[in-house]
């Protein structure tokens, strides 16, 4: 596997660069630009329809990122050799970081699914509590996480 990152290195670190700024920067993007929007929106119905349907996009673009960048971690961990290194901790709390971003990934799909299940329902009590904790709580800690995963990577591939 040493071999087939050190001949593909460039290309494995533009990907796994760029499916972390499409993951982290949609949810900055949806966060703080297009929930601010939705918030105008008078019609609560309406508000939450909107919601669930940015959200669904937002997954659905991000999923694909996602699984590229943990298939390109894998090949950077190996590749570079940091389990075995001075940098095993950053890199173990790095891949922490993701798979707990992963985890809160999953739980926000199913919760989105879940509240347009509610919305189609005539549920709008279910709906909202099932999508609001999303955009208050949980895109918020995967932002955090996101930017401090990011700024490991920095510092490793800076020191390697």
């Amino acid at each position: 596997m040493q071999d087939f990152f050190l001949e593909y290195k460039v290309i494995i670190v533009f990907l796994h660069v760029i499916s972390a700024v499409v993951w982290v920067g949609g949810m900055i993007a949806m966060r703080f630009a297009a929930h601010q929007s939705f918030l105008k929106i008078e019609s609560p119905h309406k508000r939450l329809e909107h919601i669930a349907y940015a959200l669904g996009r937002l997954f659905n673009i991000v999923l694909p990122f996602v699984i590229i960048l943990i298939v390109t971690a894998i090949f950077m961990i190996k590749g570079y050799g940091l389990s075995q290194s001075n940098f095993a901790p950053f890199s173990h709390l790095k891949e922490g970081i993701w798979t707990l971003m992963f985890v809160n990934l999953a739980i926000m799909i199913y919760r989105r699914n879940r509240g347009e299940m509610l919305l189609n329902k005539g549920d709008m009590v279910g709906a909202k509590a099932q999508i609001e904790l999303i955009g208050k709580f949980m895109v918020p800690l995967n932002i955090i996480l996101g930017i401090t995963a990011i700024f490991i990577g920095t510092y490793l591939s800076s020191s390697l």
